[in-house]
């Protein structure tokens, strides 16, 4: 290679790497919600677009929505109560709760916008309605977390950090290094849900205390091989229960 072109290279990829951070910067905003500052590029409208975009496909992948339309009615009740008794209510988001068919996936989850779904599997399992409404308010959580915007513009500053990081050849390491990132957030995200499941659940009177059963059912799905924490993105069901018992505390003595 010419020395002339790898100079010109070395320019590209610097200053991809300078816009990079440049805009990183320029995302930085606080969520309104949970006081956190967090880089975020969707507007609440762009990320109601993506949930309602999304959802289709979603349930289709887990079967379709659940035939039964007495369960449905009682996920619905549940999730409505929640929201209307916390600050979801004055959020610009629409809040939709789908159970779906899928009887061997046991996994609740909550696109951008508020589209929330749980399996029948894991609704199968759940003992009453305050285990529901703790899995439902964990969801909301991750909506009004922004989550899923914060996972997006983490996703866009590493894509385009790679691409101009390449030009200097260090795009693998700026790459491992972004999937390091990303699966550290994720653990914060669900411990953040949590807590703030828990304050919905007390606000619109349901035991908190339930959500610590749900724990424990995850925990017995995934059975004795499951993984250690540091390999998942998922905090362990055991160190999820002493944070949900410090948040119960915490809001309970608030209140």
């Amino acid at each position: 290679m010419r020395r002339g072109n790898f100079k010109v290279r070395l320019l590209i990829g610097v200053a991809v790497v300078a816009f990079a951070f440049i805009r990183r910067c320029s995302q930085q905003e606080t969520n309104p919600y949970t006081g956190r500052t967090q880089a975020i590029s969707l507007s609440p409208e762009q990320e109601i677009a993506i949930g309602l975009q999304s959802a289709p496909g979603m349930a289709q992948q887990h079967g379709g929505l659940h035939p039964d339309n007495r369960y449905q009615a009682l996920v619905d009740e549940v999730g409505q109560k929640l929201v209307n008794n916390s600050i979801a209510k004055d959020t610009p988001y629409k809040y939709d709760f789908h159970l779906l068919a899928d009887d061997k996936t046991i996994n609740a989850f909550a696109l951008p916008g508020g589209q929330c779904f749980i399996t029948f599997a894991l609704f199968s399992k759940l003992q009453n309605q305050d285990q529901l409404a703790g899995v439902l308010g964990h969801e909301i959580g991750h909506v009004l977390g922004k989550h899923s915007n914060e996972r997006i513009t983490d996703s866009k500053f590493w894509q385009t950090l790679v691409m101009g990081a390449s030009a200097i050849d260090f795009g693998a390491v700026a790459q491992q290094y972004g999937q390091g990132k990303l699966l550290a957030n994720g653990r914060d995200d669900e411990l953040e849900s949590d807590e703030l499941g828990v304050l919905f659940m007390i606000k619109a009177g349901y035991n908190p205390e339930e959500m610590i059963g749900v724990m424990k059912i995850l925990k017995d799905a995934a059975g004795p091989n499951r993984r250690p924490e540091f390999q998942s993105t998922h905090p362990d069901p055991e160190n999820r229960i002493e944070k949900i018992k410090e948040a119960i505390n915490k809001y309970r003595k608030a209140s």
